[in-house]
């Protein structure tokens, strides 16, 4: 019973032995295996991006440095995995003199995934990965995109609906540039409508005063 728990012992030490000698074999090789793997990953990013161009009919867009953004059948790129769903394409242009786009309607009019559509493509433009829309599109060449999309409210933070919306349209206006790409979902909302409305037309006039684009979406009549 003892030699056999002294085999035991020294056949895990030897087994603890190969595997620092490999180990160290394999760190002189650090660098070049890091290397390797950097370039098998670049290489698989840019065959996925070419295999989900081919399988959606992407296309590569025109990059525009005139604040315009012309989008062609654009579709939202989640809603391309389900076969059995139909996707109405968007047409939208936006840089118009006044650098300001509206959209309104009913609920669940789609009005959030057209917001969502055209922030997300300009995203994927400038990640290099093609874009689900026509070959006559084209996007703006931004430096940075902001968007208050959705309901951030939060009780451990004690912010209301209206509070997180006024927190994310602060943090805009203390950032957003010409180059800048500003996306809004329901602005103004969340408060009494005419307050809501006032505050809502005041935050898209500073911003037309700066020419940042913006895409922003409401129920008030007044904006």
């Amino acid at each position: 019973n003892n030699e056999l728990r002294q085999l035991a012992l020294d056949e895990e030490q030897e087994v603890r032995r190969i595997l620092r000698s490999l180990t160290a074999d394999v760190a002189a090789l650090r660098e070049h295996i890091i290397r390797s793997v950097e370039c098998l990953a670049c290489l698989d990013s840019f065959f996925a991006r070419a295999a989900w161009a081919d399988a959606v009919r992407a296309v590569e867009p025109l990059f525009r440095s005139d604040r315009r953004c012309k989008l062609r059948q654009a579709r939202h790129p989640l809603l391309l995995g389900d076969a059995q769903r139909q996707v109405v394409p968007l047409d939208i242009e936006l840089g118009d003199p006044n650098g300001v786009l509206i959209i309104t309607g009913p609920n669940t009019g789609g009005k959030t995934v057209a917001l969502k559509t055209v922030g997300l493509l300009h995203a994927m433009a400038l990640a290099g990965i093609p874009i689900a829309a026509a070959a006559d599109s084209s996007v703006i060449a931004i430096d940075d995109l902001y968007l208050d999309i959705g309901d951030e409210q939060s009780i451990e933070q004690n912010l209301s609906t209206f509070s997180a919306h006024c927190r994310q349209i602060e943090f805009i206006l203390s950032h957003a540039t010409p180059d800048s790409l500003v996306l809004l979902d329901e602005i103004g909302a969340g408060t009494e409508p005419n307050e809501g409305a006032a505050l809502a037309i005041a935050v898209l006039d500073e911003l037309r005063s700066r020419g940042a684009p913006v895409v922003a979406s409401t129920h008030h009549n007044p904006v």
